[in-house]
């Protein structure tokens, strides 16, 4: 039996930019992905705290150490910059498997650096 579980998680960032006119996606600094174990194109799942607002999209590596948070396309509807969100990511794990794993969870500050 396989189960989802978190993988990654970046909790509580700022959205710094809202895109709409963009093909759609969340852009991440470089750095915090890194640093959260998530890859560029990866399937992601942000919750905005501001308004209760939930969505999934895939990730564009933004510039590092930029602090960039950026929804882009459709997804800029769901946020205003200034909204503190959190970006979570998913694996599917054989059930032992999933019981012994360690998700990746990382605490940015308030500009959205690695603390």
């Amino acid at each position: 039996m396989q189960i989802q579980l978190l993988k990654s998680k970046i909790h509580r960032v700022k959205i710094t930019q809202a895109e709409l006119h963009y093909v759609g996606s969340i852009t991440i600094d470089e750095a915090l992905m890194e640093a959260a174990n998530i890859i560029e194109n990866e399937k992601v799942q942000i919750v905005n705290i501001n308004n209760g607002e939930r969505l999934e999209t895939y990730v564009i590596k933004g510039e590092r150490d930029s602090g960039q948070i950026c929804l882009n396309g459709p997804a800029a509807r769901k946020a205003q910059v200034g909204d503190v969100v959190i970006i979570i990511s998913y694996a599917t794990m054989e059930f032992e498997e999933a019981k012994k794993y360690k998700p990746t969870i990382i605490f940015p500050d308030g500009q959205n650096k690695l603390i």
